[in-house]
């Protein structure tokens, strides 16, 4: 007796591999060429430029080339996509400029590239060099604002202006980690994260996006599926993974870091953020000397995205006050929970 259950609980555990290794391939979704993302993804404005140590940047320069220029740094598994939006509101005056960091859009990376935060700092650097930007406002959201504030570190002469939108880079609670969204969860697991690599993770890209919101009907069928599509050019689904996995291992924001920025800095934050805590705002501008923080009232992660006229004009505003001489004396705070301006 004793054996023929012994026997049947065995068959039940292969018949249960059986059915998980099925599944996995029913699942795996293999590479798209870049050719077919770029033929879907590419815009008339779109460029490339060839950097040393092999990686091709897409990216879109757009608006007057005598303008004051915003370089714009996406987020972690974004694009170039998330900042057009802003290209429509300040394309008229200033000059645009948005690039996809390795990994992500249309950029290439070479076989084995090492992904880190100083990384895409270095790519954003030799990218400057090359558009021969001397003087710039950099932008950066989630993500993409700690690469901005690290480039602001380590390149303060070239940095007109820092705008932190939802930035990252502050130690990350584990209260906070558990109120993000589930795919980044499993993401940073060592052993999931692997083994979701090449699986079709559509649905969970979708609650991720729309945790992201604080209105999750922008979300749409197109958003989730340029995310999906994007994720699988070759070579990206391991650069987000290094990403993930790599996370507890960055060189964080702390107040002594950050006290040694000078230039004028904007931090703007969405008051429902579910994937970075308001209050990181409020410690970024504490931090930095003369900061100025603007809170946008009912919105998520993505202010750009979710409340682009009033994003887009807090923008403008505080790049007109640069140039008119009076950044160094910033407006008082301004928390669009209840200012009408916003």
């Amino acid at each position: 007796m004793l054996r023929w259950i012994f026997g049947g609980l065995l068959a039940l555990i292969g018949l249960a591999a059986l059915v998980a290794v099925g599944g996995y391939f029913v699942l795996k979704r293999p590479d798209i060429p870049y050719e077919t993302l770029a033929a879907r993804y590419e815009s008339a404005a779109s460029r490339y430029v060839d950097l040393p140590g092999g990686v091709r940047v897409h990216y879109r320069d757009e608006g007057p080339s005598n303008g004051p220029a915003f370089l714009l740094i996406h987020g972690f598994s974004a694009s170039l996509h998330t900042w057009e939006p802003w290209v429509q509101r300040l394309g008229d005056e200033y000059r645009v400029i948005s690039l996809d960091l390795p990994g992500h859009g249309l950029t290439r990376a070479p076989a084995g590239y090492q992904a880190s935060i100083e990384a895409f700092r270095d790519v954003v650097r030799d990218f400057a060099r090359t558009q021969q930007l001397e003087r710039f406002t950099i932008v950066g959201s989630s993500m993409g604002g700690n690469v901005a504030w690290e480039y602001a570190l380590a390149y303060p002469e070239q940095v007109e202006a820092l705008v932190l939108v939802d930035a990252a880079g502050w130690r990350e609670t584990s209260a906070a980690a558990d109120q993000g969204p589930v795919i980044f969860k499993l993401l940073r697991n060592p052993v999931l994260g692997p083994l979701l690599r090449d699986l079709d993770t559509t649905r969970l890209i979708r609650q991720g996006l729309q945790a992201s919101f604080a209105d999750a009907s922008l979300v749409d069928d197109a958003m989730v599926e340029r995310y999906a599509l994007l994720s699988r050019a070759p070579g990206h689904r391991d650069i987000l993974l290094q990403m993930t996995l790599n996370f507890a291992e960055r060189a964080p924001a702390t107040p002594e870091r950050l006290a040694a920025l000078s230039m004028p800095t904007l931090v703007m934050t969405g008051d429902t953020d579910r994937l970075i805590p308001p209050e990181h705002a409020q410690r970024f501008k504490d931090a930095i000397p003369n900061a100025e923080l603007i809170v946008f009232e009912n919105t998520g992660h993505l202010p750009q995205e979710e409340r682009p006229d009033q994003s887009a004009t807090a923008l403008r505003e505080f790049t007109y006050r640069i140039h008119e001489g009076s950044a160094l004396a910033p407006l008082p705070e301004v928390d669009c929970t209840a200012d009408a301006r916003c």
